[in-house]
């Protein structure tokens, strides 16, 4: 369905504002599909995020503010998001015996475990991209990185 017939709008100011209107209307779907999805696992889709830096810096710890940096949503809290995951027992949390202000993180077996169900599973949301052929999706994420290299 075009964005137009989506939002029931029928003029755009430019193609530059419908795409703007188009990417934040294909990001809140994306968001929402995600959403359904990892609350299979009682997951959140930044919680999700976190599990795949800590599982991406393993077997060594990291800190907090690596996490955060390397975060999709630059806006999330991911101290606040270790914490949850902690509780859930799929992090751990020391502090850093170099420098006490420092906490280190480190994704535990069970979280491991967990992303390695995910990863069975995860077509479920990579089909979300079916309707683009593999060509399709390469020339839009070429664009999409050019658009934001540009203005960054």
């Amino acid at each position: 369905m075009d964005i137009g017939t989506a939002i029931q709008q029928k003029k755009f100011r430019s193609e530059h504002e419908k795409l703007i209107v188009n990417l934040l209307y294909t990001s809140g779907w994306l968001q929402a599909n995600q959403v359904r999805f990892f609350k299979r696992y009682d997951l959140s889709p930044e919680q999700y995020n976190v599990l795949r830096i800590l599982r991406g810096q393993y077997p060594k710890a990291t800190s907090v503010s690596l996490v955060q940096e390397r975060m999709l949503d630059k806006m999330s809290n991911a101290s606040r998001l270790i914490d949850k995951l902690k509780l859930k027992g799929l992090v751990s949390r020391t502090t850093c015996s170099n420098d006490r202000r420092q906490v280190d993180v480190k994704i535990t077996e069970a979280g491991l475990n967990l992303l390695e169900t995910i990863d069975k599973e995860r077509d479920d949301i990579e089909n979300l991209m079916g309707s683009l052929k593999v060509a399709e999706a390469k020339t839009l994420n070429n664009l999409l990185d050019k658009l934001r290299t540009k203005n960054q």
